[in-house]
Formats: C-alpha cells, structure tokens, sequence
C-alpha cells in the first residue's frame, strides 16, 4: 500500500533535506512525500522541491497544515513529521507490516531526541519515559481512521495532537513500532523552549474544557507526576 508522509514546515531550512533524505532513503519505497509550507520566508521549499513536487502552501497553524495535507494524500496509511525529525530507515516498513498483519488503525513511533550538550540529554532521558503513553501521540494513522475520528481540531495549536489520538483510539487497535525517529533539537535553547511551551500553554484551557476538567486522561498529561 501507498503511505503518504505529510512534513509541516515553517523556515527549516537548516532541518528540512536531512528530513526528507531519511523518507527517501526507507527500505519501504511506495512512499509519496507532501510538504505542507507555512508562508517561509527562507529557503525551505526551494529545498523540499529537491525531493517532491507536492508542496503546498497553509496556514495558520500545524493542525490546520496537517489536515491539508491529509486531503492531498493518496496514501492508504498517514505519516505525519515535524520538519527536525529523522526517520531510521526501516519506520515506514515496519509500520506498514504492523498494520496489515495485525490490524492496527494507528502506531506511536519511539522517539530520540539528538543534538549535542546537557540538555540535549536531559530531553532525550525524559522523552523516552513517554512513548505509548497518554503523554506521547500516534503519528501513523490509517486514512480512513483519520477521516473517521475528524482530522485534527485546529482549534487546538500543541495538544491537537493528544486529542487526535483519543479520537483514533476509540475506532480500533493502536499499537507500537520498535525503530524510532530521531528529533533534532541541534541548538537547544531552555529559554526557546519554555517560550515554545507558553506559546502552546494557551490552548490547553480549550484542551481541558473539550475532554472535562475530571478528565483522567487530561490529568495525567497535565499534571505534575
């Protein structure tokens, strides 16, 4: 089966061919690549042109990018990347596999977080207690699934995709991949990325509100523990 794999950008030239190649370079090759680009203002989609003719421009936010994108897929199954992430060469294979021998609607890919110095690391230790949990999120669905469960809310910038995975999972089996993909966080900044969580920070209360402030669910991925 076709796989669509469906990359938001927003001026990552300095990340988006490393991306593209490790697509490329998969052992599973019936893989179409859609870029959807919001509005850069650098070389990002002279890059993305290298490697695919399907780049489309969409805004305002990711989820609203992802959605687009998912309309533009011709693919039986849905991979969805940030542009500073780095598939090892066997994701797509053993995603496809998992799926049509055992009957998974979706899959959580593990996640390594790479790039040089202290908190580099200290990322990478606490991403790892997260993959498969309420914390970590699908990132290969089935389309019909996709459709099914509404496509991501873009009212919702960051935890879309929590609400997304609760959605498929009320339709099927999910399950788990063993090779990971690799996040370049290369020129990790705290203070950036605290300001990144803030910037996020103001959908959550719209989150929250959605699934109910007793949520279970909502309270693990929100709380202190």
């Amino acid at each position: 089966p076709l796989v669509s794999v469906i990359i938001t950008t927003k001026n990552e030239e300095r990340n988006i061919k490393n991306c593209l190649k490790s697509v490329i370079n998969q052992t599973y090759k019936n893989v179409e690549i859609i870029v959807i680009d919001n509005y850069s203002t650098d070389a990002t989609r002279e890059i993305a042109y290298c490697y695919t003719n399907r780049v489309y421009l969409k805004g305002p936010e990711r989820s609203a990018q992802r959605n687009y994108g998912a309309q533009k897929a011709k693919g039986k199954y849905l991979l969805f990347l940030d542009a500073d992430m780095i598939l090892s060469p066997t994701v797509i294979e053993e995603c496809v596999q998992k799926c049509e021998k055992n009957g998974y609607i979706a899959l959580y890919i593990p996640e390594r977080i790479i790039g040089r110095g202290f908190w580099i690391k200290v990322r990478d230790f606490e991403r790892q207690f997260y993959t498969g949990t309420v914390v970590d999120a699908i990132r290969s669905v089935d389309r019909r699934a996709f459709f099914k469960a509404g496509g991501y809310d873009e009212s919702l910038t960051g935890p879309e995709d929590w609400d997304l995975d609760r959605r498929v999972k009320q339709l099927g089996k999910v399950g788990i991949i063993n090779s990971p993909l690799f996040h370049n966080e290369e020129g990790f900044d705290i203070k950036r990325y605290l300001q990144k969580k803030r910037y996020y920070a103001k959908w959550l209360n719209k989150y929250v509100k959605k699934w109910g402030k007793d949520d279970p669910i909502a309270k693990k991925q929100l709380g202190l523990w």
